[in-house]
């Protein structure tokens, strides 16, 4: 098929409907104070994999569970004899955030599989939807939880890991929700990677550059990696702010001010040079039983976090915090702490995907535009492990991780139009 070609939709009003309704049905189950709430490997996640299980349960599709605990839905009968094309996203979210992060790229795969099962398509690869767990690194501090799982990335010190609010470990956790610990802790790879065609996951974009752009699809380019160090601490001395000179003073909040104006001077510098990079420093603070308007802190917690697509980038800006941080702690006669280092690698996207997309979009007389990625997802871990990967990414207005996420439903059906057609159409007929 020719990039001057219509292609004929396939979804329609009642496929709408039905995914408001698995929208709203979800969003009801996972209701907070603001937001909805699904921890990671939580006993509401379950739910929400249950409320879509159910709904490809009564399309005729087969569900079952992995060794990770992640939801996998098939169609009935499928021979194996190629690799599969995988579609989907997680189900978990940040604490009272928005309902589409994640959930879109399920519910879409689900339409795709549900709508080629009824319309009886003749694959030409098996397809499969995946409901991943906790790709949010919010619960236990890092992300990816069900996709590492599946290729055994996941350490014991991984599964040691604590939740934000109980302090319960991951393994726990994992271990209620089905998951099989043992194999994970071993480090045991949950499923082939030359088993998977491809990944391809929908989601909505968490920034505001398609709303500006009027592009209700968009094609991702690539996956920001991310390294973090989410306690990290500086120490110097308290004193009584008025009896202690600047010259004898040990401030750790000025020390870390300093640091970060630092930083923020050389990541203007880096991106003046067209270098992919961005560094935010999400919580500060010092320790409520003890400050006070006339203290002198004598010690300030803090996170770091630095995101590029370039690993390269990520460790030679993480060089410079370093001798930075270094630096000050000599002249201010503190010391900084960073803690835990947690990696996540960039994600490539996959060039003969992307360009499917990109042909799907054109013969459907979609408007689209090429986007990096900001955020990490799930994708990254894929395409880490070797499984040609690819995003679809969907207008949303109002950002992502908050209770105002604005995905318009019309816009969704054209990214799942998308979806369907790249899976179901043969390549050739794509060129």
């Amino acid at each position: 098929m020719g990039p001057d070609n219509l292609m004929r939709p396939v979804f329609d009003k009642a496929d709408r409907e039905f995914a408001a309704e698995l929208f709203e049905s979800v969003r009801k189950i996972s209701t907070a104070r603001l937001g909805v709430t699904r921890p990671s490997y939580s006993e509401v996640e379950t739910a929400a994999m249950n409320v879509v299980a159910q709904a490809a349960g009564e399309s005729g599709l087969t569900i079952r569970f992995d060794a990770a605990a992640n939801l996998v839905i098939e169609m009935p009968g499928t021979a194996a004899a190629k690799p599969a094309y995988w579609m989907g996203s997680h189900l978990d979210s940040v604490p009272e955030g928005g309902n589409y992060d994640g959930l879109a790229g399920v519910i879409a795969g689900l339409l795709c599989l549900a709508k080629a099962k009824r319309l009886g398509v003749a694959l030409h690869r098996p397809l499969a939807v995946i409901g991943l767990r906790g790709e949010e690194s919010a619960w236990f501090g890092k992300p990816y939880l069900g996709s590492y799982a599946l290729f055994g990335k996941l350490s014991q010190r991984d599964l040691e890991r604590k939740h934000r609010d109980t302090g319960r470990p991951l393994g726990e956790y994992m271990e209620k929700a089905g998951a099989d610990v043992g194999r994970i802790a071993a480090g045991e790879p949950l499923v082939e990677a030359q088993s998977i065609g491809g990944w391809l996951e929908l989601h909505i974009e968490q920034g505001p550059i398609m709303v500006a752009r009027e592009a209700p699809v968009g094609v991702v380019t690539g996956i920001r990696g991310n390294l973090r160090h989410l306690t990290a601490r500086c120490r110097g001395a308290a004193g009584h702010s008025g009896a202690v000179p600047r010259w004898l003073r040990k401030d750790a909040v000025f020390a870390l001010a300093e640091l970060l104006m630092r930083l923020d001077e050389n990541w203007q510098a880096l991106n003046s040079r067209g270098v992919d990079l961005v560094v935010t420093s999400g919580i500060v603070g010092t320790d409520p039983r003890e400050h006070s308007i006339s203290r002198i802190p004598g010690e300030v917690q803090f996170s770091l976090e630095i995101r590029s697509q370039s690993l390269e980038t990520l460790e030679a800006f993480y060089q410079l915090v370093l001798v930075e941080s270094a630096g000050i702690e000599k002249s201010r006669g503190v010391k900084f702490d960073f803690g835990e280092r947690v990696l996540s690698e960039p994600g490539l996207i996959d060039r003969e995907w992307a360009q499917r997309l990109r042909r799907v979009c054109t013969a459907l007389h979609y408007p689209y535009i090429d986007i990096p990625s900001g955020a990490g997802h799930d994708a990254a871990t894929f395409a880490n492990a070797g499984v040609p990967a690819a995003m679809i990414f969907i207008r949303n207005d109002n950002g992502s991780h908050n209770p105002d996420e604005k995905m318009e439903l019309d816009d969704f059906i054209m990214g799942t139009e998308v979806l369907y057609q790249a899976v179901t159409v043969e390549t050739e007929a794509l060129r």
